[in-house]
Order: C-alpha cells, then structure tokens, then sequence
C-alpha cells in the first residue's frame, strides 16, 4: 500500500506529466494524449505512465513514438516543475481501459435495447 508521501509525488507527477504533454505536442500531429494514472517505484527513480491517445490510429500510432522519442525531454520539464531529490525515469504505456469502459457500457446499452429490464414482480388483481 502507498504511503502518503508516494500519493502526493504520484499526483504531481501526473498533473506534471500532463501539462508538460499539453504544452509540447500538438494535438493536430499526435492525437489527444492524456495522462490517466502513474505507478511510482518504491524509490521514486521510476514511474509508469498510463496514457491514452484519442485521435485516429495514425495519430495513436504517432502520439505513442513521438512520446518514447522525446521521453527526455518531458523528463526535463517536469523536472523544472516539479522538485525531487531522483527525477523519476518515465516509460509510457497506452492504457486502453477507458476504450474498453466504453464498450462495455455500449453493449449493456444494445442489451437493454433488445430485452428491456424487468421493472419487478407485477401483482395481479385478485
């Protein structure tokens, strides 16, 4: 279980992370690229960066090159911003969880359509 002080630098980090992807690429070249969550190792020098890009599969394709090629660069920023003894080194991963959420609703949706739910025992007259 995370301590205190692993949330706090986990929740700067991701708006950290976020605003730094914001700012440096644009949405036009590689999708909308957002920041859902980060894993911090235990001793804050690594952290997994869940993100999802929205945009068209080139633009997914691309954010996510575009993303590992310039790794160091947002590093860079987010070390400026954000005040740490060890910067953690970051690895991004595409978190599809979302994409996944929604198709899940969509389904329950179709499956709703066909077979409306039941409103409960009805009571006949007697």
């Amino acid at each position: 279980m995370p301590n205190l002080r692993h949330e706090r630098v986990r929740e700067l980090l991701k708006r950290a992370i976020g605003e730094a992807i914001r700012r440096e690429f644009l949405v036009n070249d590689v999708g909308l690229i957002t920041v859902n969550d980060i894993e911090v190792g235990g001793d804050l020098k690594s952290a997994v960066v869940f993100i999802t890009i929205l945009g068209n599969p080139t633009q997914q394709k691309h954010g996510l090159q575009v993303l590992e090629q310039n790794r160091i660069r947002v590093q860079g920023l987010v070390a400026k911003s954000v005040v740490l003894k060890y910067m953690p080194t970051l690895k991004f991963i595409v978190d599809d969880s979302i994409v996944r959420g929604n198709r899940v609703l969509q389904i329950l949706d179709e499956l709703e359509k066909v077979a409306p739910v039941d409103s409960g025992p009805t009571e006949e007259p007697a």
